[in-house]
């Protein structure tokens, strides 16, 4: 697995997780797949995503788009 499918399968975790927590235990949760979509937006604009700096510290190899 490269970084960039990590990342992607990272961010998908974490928006299926919150609309399913949302569901069943508070709406509130829905918080957490917005957070997750802003910080999509801000990485599509600056290139820095916190995400991928974490899987590179943890050994992940280089994909196309965090480098």
């Amino acid at each position: 697995m490269n970084l960039d499918r990590a990342v992607l399968r990272f961010a998908g975790l974490v928006v299926l997780t919150s609309v399913l927590l949302a569901w069943f235990v508070h709406p509130w949760w829905i918080g957490l797949a917005a957070f997750a979509g802003l910080n999509m937006i801000q990485a599509s604009f600056t290139g820095f995503c916190p995400a991928a700096a974490i899987f590179k510290r943890l050994g992940v190899r280089q994909g196309a788009a965090f480098k």
